[in-house]
């Protein structure tokens, strides 16, 4: 119970901030497969496999609760003005975190050279996304007066999107928010919510539907490929991870108040430094994990 606590805890501190998804942090404390496994028999198992799936979720979910009501406190009020110095820890988890995933999946790696592009899929992806992005720097209000049809629909379909990537040890969801111009609106929305103000409660009910329609399209998929394709997807999701450098190096430029991309003047080394401890902070826990 409290392995698990502390898994959904660090999955929720990465599926809060623009950089490494709560993929990436399962899957570099080794529970990954299990996590998606257990996703996908509690949509499509047999009554033994779903009992057993919601057990492990639970588990997990309890901590993820904690850890997102915790991030989120204190990312709405400090992001804005603290944005290079949280993107240089995501740069560092980003560049450290990708050897690891090299390190566990060299079996799968090693000698399949030909699904090589499909990493350059993956980096041609995510740039293209953050480069094509139509509403950086307009900033949204998503309060109650402000929801009418269009927005209803674009919040759902970009929260299917980033359950997708939050599920994927690639890009987070956070960073395709951040990307579609999504991520303060909601992260300020669940902290209004967190201080009942209701007005907010129906973009969050929208976004919920969205991530809930996300997980029953994309989980077996997800699975599918793992089992099948696992070589050219462990390609593709680090494709994904070096486009998303590129994706929070331009991310001050969706906030509602634009600020420029980060460059080599407002890149934090300091930052960047914390950000590879917490790395291999994650695999030490993983190594512990595994002994006991």
């Amino acid at each position: 119970m409290i392995l698990n606590f502390i898994r959904g805890f660090c999955m929720a501190l990465a599926d809060s901030v623009p950089g490494v998804s709560g993929g990436t942090i399962a899957f570099l404390l080794g529970f990954y497969d299990k996590f998606i496994t257990s996703l996908d028999d509690l949509m499509s198992g047999n009554k033994s496999e779903r009992m057993k799936a919601i057990k492990f979720l639970i588990k997990i979910g309890i901590g993820w609760i904690v850890g997102m009501g915790a991030a989120v406190s204190v990312l709405a009020s400090i992001f804005d003005e603290r944005i290079y110095e949280i993107s240089s820890i995501f740069l560092g988890l980003i560049i450290f975190a990708i050897p690891i995933i090299w390190k566990e999946e060299k079996d799968c790696l090693k000698g399949k050279y030909q699904n090589i592009p499909w990493t350059a899929v993956g980096i041609v992806l995510v740039a293209a996304i953050t480069y094509f992005n139509p509403v950086s720097g307009k900033g949204m209000s998503v309060s109650v007066e402000h929801l009418n049809f269009t927005l209803v629909l674009y919040i759902f379909f970009v929260a299917m999107i980033a359950i997708s990537a939050m599920v994927l040890p690639g890009i987070s969801g956070s960073t395709m928010l951040l990307i579609f111009g999504l991520y303060v609106p909601v992260i300020s929305a669940l902290k209004e919510l967190m201080h009942f103000n209701l007005s907010y409660l129906p973009v969050i009910a929208v976004f919920g539907l969205g991530v809930l329609t996300g997980i029953a399209l994309i989980i077996k998929t997800i699975k599918n490929a793992l089992d099948k394709h696992r070589s050219q997807m462990i390609y593709f999701i680090i494709g994904m991870m070096i486009g998303s450098l590129y994706a929070i190096i331009m991310g001050p430029t969706t906030l509602e108040h634009m600020k420029p991309a980060m460059d080599i003047h407002t890149f934090k080394p300091v930052f960047f430094v914390i950000g590879a401890v917490i790395i291999f902070g994650l695999e030490k826990i993983k190594a512990v994990s595994e002994n006991h």
